[in-house]
């Protein structure tokens, strides 16, 4: 996509509370308050992009602003950054709204159910409940979006888009062979490390490392936190990984035959964190299912190489849903 007209699009950073826990938000598209009724151009859809591990949000704000532009800047495109993996600025204020006071505080927010909960005390709290929406998860992304289907089913989800999906038997895929040791069995000598190496390093040299990696991976860092090199971020994406390495072991079929007309699914050729045979076997299971093989040889972590390659597919996937609002 044409770089002037990705630099024309604007995004807005927001701090918001979701459930008690300060959570960063980056928006494309319309930003206004979402509960305003008098407004005439209120969207009806919000594309709600639900991120993999670790969250950090900018690194898919290209693919964001492309499916955006894509849409014909019809709805609002925006990314949630998972609970304890942004850092907030001191000076940076934090929305809150009235129902946040009323939402239950989250036990383990930090852990993979408190991931699910806080996505859900956000929709609760931050968007309308007649709002319909429309979930992208990416990587355990998708796992956490299946989940809050299966806990809030009167969610009004018209489509949920999983792309590289890590949904079942993280610990028996190739990566996850490698990592359950370090994630579950040494991530305390990992936070330690973390803490020796990053704790005593300046903000601004942070900042300055920051920049020469997006500027390297060619990803706007015209909004975003230093939670690349923040050890207290780390920490709690190792240990969301940990829980992943754990919990996520058995695919929840009953979740998706209940919703399998709203589902969209997009495995890679080349995933080791979802080997080809995890799709063989829920195209096998699933055969009526909207389940897709990439045959582009795009990695896992598209976000880094090929966010406008995937923003295009998942536009053309949304088309119909969203020529019917």
């Amino acid at each position: 996509m044409d770089t002037k007209v990705m630099d024309e699009i604007p995004v807005q950073e927001e701090f918001v509370s979701c459930g008690g826990i300060e959570t960063q938000l980056l928006k494309c598209g319309p930003w206004t308050d979402l509960f305003n009724d008098q407004s005439a151009c209120k969207p009806k859809v919000l594309i709600l992009i639900i991120t993999g591990n670790p969250s950090f949000a900018a690194f898919y704000l290209p693919f964001a602003k492309t499916l955006y532009s894509l849409i014909n800047r019809r709805f609002p495109v925006w990314i949630i950054c998972h609970a304890g993996h942004a850092c907030i600025p001191k000076d940076k204020e934090i929305l809150a709204t009235s129902n946040d006071s009323n939402t239950p505080e989250i036990k383990d927010a930090y852990g993979l159910h408190g991931q699910i909960e806080h996505k859900l005390a956000f929709l609760r709290t931050h968007v309308p409940k007649q709002m319909k929406l429309v979930f992208i998860g990416h990587s355990i992304g998708s796992y956490i979006s299946l989940q809050m289907l299966k806990n809030a089913p009167e969610l009004p989800v018209i489509r949920s888009v999983m792309l590289f999906p890590t949904i079942e038997r993280m610990s028996e895929s190739p990566n996850g062979r490698i990592a359950t040791p370090f994630l579950c069995w040494l991530r305390y000598v990992l936070y330690a490390i973390a803490y020796i190496l990053l704790k005593p390093l300046p903000e601004n040299l942070k900042s300055w490392i920051i920049s020469m990696t997006f500027k390297l991976k060619n990803i706007a860092n015209d909004c975003f936190c230093p939670s690349l090199l923040n050890p207290f971020c780390l920490a709690n994406a190792a240990y969301l990984g940990g829980q992943e390495m754990i919990q996520v072991v058995e695919r929840d079929n009953e979740t998706i035959k209940k919703h399998l007309s709203k589902l969209t699914f997009y495995y890679g050729s080349i995933d080791s964190w979802c080997p080809l045979q995890y799709y063989e076997d829920i195209k096998r299971d699933f055969p009526e299912g909207d389940i897709r093989l990439c045959e582009k040889k795009i990695p896992h972590a598209f976000i880094l190489s090929h966010s406008e390659e995937v923003a295009e597919m998942t536009a053309a996937w949304l088309k119909d849903d969203l020529s019917k609002i």
